[in-house]
């Protein structure tokens, strides 16, 4: 028996071979919360029956399922494989390093077509039984992640499903220990790609991954559920550095609209080698759309600098992950 809390929740994750088709989880983060949810469309008959006065519980349809919400969770130095290749779209697998236990990944920008995963929650009642849900063909819509002054890397990945089931098996967790990344390891440098220099006095950064899909292919012969979704929109990486005023670089690039590289990154413990624990995300060229730091009282000047991420041409952006995780 579970725990009849949250206490005795879990997550698990497993990539889909074909989309919509349940593969049980492999994965299981620790997460902060989830909202997944079924989601119906129905439509009830109107219809008038001599001296009836309520409609038919009978006569009510459900014409459309599919699957909405999201996942929260601290961004560990293992298991986040599976969610940042359904989040980038690149099929990745992991390259060890030298003869280490150290393994790279590289996720950039590519179509998702095919990357959609089985999602597994389990949700405890007072009794402590817990009840599966089991989602399908679960794809990431977007990706947030964000870290500040005193605190972890977090990061929320929003969800588009096909479908729910109560019917598979709830999988057993396996949990490897892990450790998130946080502010203590967290580093910001801009600057030319490739040389890029720490920028001082930064306190918080957030950067969101968007990836715009039509999710409403819902056609006849498919029982009320969606076909895969596809891209039909440009990707969108935004994000904001919070930081005091120590100097102009930031503030510079807004006056002359001037762009940047910026590489976000948290180096943690060794694992062997030269190979440390890592999470990096490179955004080739960043534009700074706020105004000039402006005076407000006495406290230091700390503006916040929201930015958009484009195409240098050259260069993707890109999640480099390193850890000790031989796969996905």
């Amino acid at each position: 028996m579970a725990i009849g809390s949250g206490l005795g929740a879990q997550i698990g994750i497993a990539a889909e071979v074909t989309y919509g088709t349940y593969v049980a989880p492999t994965t299981f983060p620790e997460f902060t919360k989830h909202s997944l949810a079924l989601k119906k469309t129905t439509a009830q008959s109107q219809g008038i029956a001599a001296n009836r006065l309520m409609a038919l519980s009978s006569r009510r349809v459900v014409t459309q399922r599919e699957v909405s919400g999201s996942i929260d969770l601290e961004v560990a130095n293992k298991g986040m494989g599976l969610l940042l290749q359904a989040l980038m779209g690149t099929t990745v697998t992991p390259v060890q390093q030298g003869v280490t236990t150290a393994y790279l990944q590289t996720h950039t920008l590519a179509d998702t077509w095919g990357k959609s995963l089985s999602i597994q929650a389990g949700i405890p009642m007072t009794t402590g039984v817990v009840t599966d849900k089991s989602f399908t063909g679960c794809k990431v819509i977007s990706a947030e992640f964000s870290c500040e002054v005193g605190g972890m890397l977090t990061s929320t990945y929003e969800i588009d499903g096909r479908d729910c089931s109560e019917a598979q098996p709830l999988a057993v967790a396996s949990y490897t220990p892990a450790a998130p990344f946080h502010f203590g390891q967290m580093g910001l440098k801009t600057g030319a790609f490739g040389a890029e220099t720490a920028l001082d006095g930064v306190r918080k950064v957030t950067v969101k991954v968007e990836r715009p899909q039509a999710v409403d292919r819902f056609y006849a012969n498919q029982s009320a559920l969606k076909s895969q979704p596809i891209s039909n929109d440009l990707v969108k990486v935004t994000g904001s550095l919070e930081m005091d005023y120590v100097a102009t670089t930031v503030d510079d690039l807004h006056t002359t609209d001037g762009a940047t590289s910026l590489v976000w990154e948290f180096i943690g413990p060794n694992i062997a080698s030269t190979y440390d624990e890592t999470f990096r995300l490179t955004l080739p060229a960043i534009k700074v759309d706020d105004a000039p730091p402006t005076v407000d009282g006495y406290a230091v000047v700390r503006p916040t600098f929201n930015f958009q991420a484009l195409y240098d041409g050259t260069n993707p952006v890109a999640i480099e992950y390193m850890s000790t995780d031989s796969s996905l």
